[in-house]
């Protein structure tokens, strides 16, 4: 059979012809501080988070997550599963559990990585415990996943985040031994210097998320990351975008540069909030976008603009 025959056959039963971020990494781990692919090659992951799902499930799709992968360039995607407001998961957890299988099994299918982020500020330990139990059982198998199990802890302290941690991590590891699992820090993950100076300990590839908005945290933050670094803690960057913390006013330019000079250097992975349509300036969609991708520049807002063109041009 011709070489072109048998792509045409592969295309048609669904199997990927070009290889991804994970057919050529395979299963991550932890070096050091460093996040590592199977053959223990550093690795930087760049991509975007989607929004709360229960305020943007319409992008909770196989369609938005394949255009964010082949048109973006994405080698991870975020999805935000919303915990406490009303319509998200405590109150509506089949719908939402299915809107997250929906973009994992798109991941998965685009073979890129994918984060189950559990986007809670406060803890919710026996929904966390069966909810992770129940992706590591379905997933667990698969190289892509990447588990985030407290978004931005906002009042407890670390003894009580690390705790909780603790719990779902032994879930966790009862059934996927070897996954990347991410573990949150307080004060909305920036506290990760107070979590450096007492870290889980007994479990390996798991790393510690660092969230920053770049007009609104700067030298100060990235002093405190590295005092964690240089304790030995492995960050990753869930969430991160240009403007203040509120999710509003203008991008800052310059401290974001810095921030994603930053980050290059020191070889952590990250991932921008947020795909959205709200009138907010980290809403990188307008209202007339498609729900299932095929995004034209007019319906992509100047944060959108900025972080598709860096991913393109990094990845």
């Amino acid at each position: 059979m011709k070489r072109s025959s048998i792509i045409l056959a592969l295309f048609l039963i669904g199997i990927a012809v070009f290889a991804g971020p994970v057919s050529k990494h395979g299963k991550l781990k932890v070096d050091g501080v460093k996040l590592v692919d199977a053959g223990g090659n550093p690795v930087v992951l760049r991509g975007v988070s989607l929004g709360w799902h229960n305020w943007w499930h319409r992008f909770y799709n196989a369609g938005a997550t394949g255009w964010l992968a082949s048109d973006w360039n994405c080698s991870v995607v975020r999805a935000a599963m919303g915990i406490e407001p009303d319509g998200a998961y405590l109150s509506k957890p089949k719908w939402s559990e299915q809107l997250v299988c929906s973009v994992v099994d798109a991941a998965i299918k685009n073979d890129i990585y994918v984060i189950i982020d559990w986007h809670s500020h406060n803890i919710q330990l026996k929904e966390a415990k069966a909810f992770f139990k129940r992706m590591a059982k379905k997933y667990g198998k698969y190289p892509n996943i990447i588990y985030e199990i407290f978004n931005e802890p906002e009042y407890q302290s670390w003894a009580e985040v690390k705790a909780y941690s603790e719990e779902i991590i032994k879930t966790i590891r009862a059934i996927d031994p070897d996954n990347i699992i991410l573990a949150g820090s307080p004060h909305w993950c920036q506290d990760v210097d107070v979590a450096a100076a007492d870290p889980i300990k007994g479990y390996a590839n798991l790393m510690y998320s660092l969230h920053f908005y770049a007009a609104s945290h700067k030298q100060q933050y990235r002093d405190k990351a590295g005092i964690a670094l240089s304790k030995g803690l492995p960050l990753f960057v869930s969430e991160c975008a240009g403007m203040e913390s509120s999710g509003n006013g203008p991008v800052n330019y310059e401290e974001w540069k810095i921030w994603l000079e930053w980050m290059e250097e020191n070889q952590i992975s990250w991932v921008v909030w947020s795909i959205a349509d709200k009138n907010e300036t980290c809403s990188m969609l307008l209202p007339a976008a498609s729900t299932t991708g095929d995004w034209s520049d007019e319906v992509i807002k100047e944060w959108g603009k900025i972080c598709r063109k860096t991913i393109k041009e990094l990845n």
